[in-house]
C-alpha cells in the first residue's frame, strides 16, 4: 500500500509526463516560467480542491464520466430565485487536470447567472488552467464544463416539463 504522499508523487509524475507529451506533440518546448506557476496552481487545486463535497439541498446535480480515462465529476449547484449560483460543490475522481479544472471552475461560477454560465466556452476553462492543453488531455480539462452545462440543460428541461 502506498502512502498519501507517494500517491501524490505518482500523480505529479503523471501530470508532468502528460504535459511533456502534449507539448512535444504540439512541437513546443519546455514550459515557460508563467506556465510553471500555473502548473503548480493546478497541482495545488488537485491536492486541495476548492468546493469539494456534496450538497443535500442543491437545486440540481449532475454526474459525468470521461470514458477514455475514467475521470468522474458529480456537481451540486444551488441557484437562487434570480437564477444566480449561490453555492457549488463537487465530488470526483481522476487526473490532476480534470479535478483542478472543476475546482477552478467551481470558484469562478459563484455569483454568476445561469445564462452567463451557459455562455462559457472551452477557452474560458483552458484560460482558468493557464497552461497549454494538448489534444491528449483536452477531454480531461473540459469534463468540468461538460458536467456543468449538461446539468443546467437537465435542470432547465425539468423546470419546463409539463406536470
Amino acid at each position: 500500500m502506498t502512502s498519501h504522499n507517494e500517491s501524490n508523487d505518482e500523480v505529479r509524475l503523471t501530470a508532468e509526463q502528460a504535459a511533456q507529451i502534449d507539448r512535444a506533440a504540439a512541437g513546443e518546448g519546455p514550459l515557460t516560467e508563467e506556465e510553471e506557476i500555473y502548473k503548480e496552481n493546478i497541482l495545488d487545486h488537485y491536492r486541495h480542491p476548492h468546493n469539494a463535497g456534496s450538497m443535500s439541498d442543491a437545486t440540481f446535480s449532475h454526474r459525468e464520466l470521461n470514458p477514455l480515462c475514467g475521470d468522474t465529476i458529480e456537481l451540486f449547484v444551488k441557484v437562487d430565485s434570480k437564477k444566480r449560483v449561490n453555492d457549488v460543490k463537487f465530488t470526483g475522481k481522476g487526473c490532476a487536470i480534470s479535478q483542478a479544472s472543476i475546482s477552478l471552475l467551481s470558484d469562478s461560477i459563484k455569483g454568476k447567472t445561469i445564462e452567463e454560465i451557459k455562455n462559457l466556452k472551452r477557452e474560458d476553462v483552458i484560460g482558468l488552467l493557464g497552461i497549454p492543453i494538448g489534444i491528449v488531455r483536452m477531454k480531461c480539462a473540459l469534463l468540468s464544463l461538460r458536467t456543468l452545462q449538461k446539468g443546467i440543460d437537465y435542470y432547465e428541461a425539468r423546470k419546463t416539463a409539463p406536470k
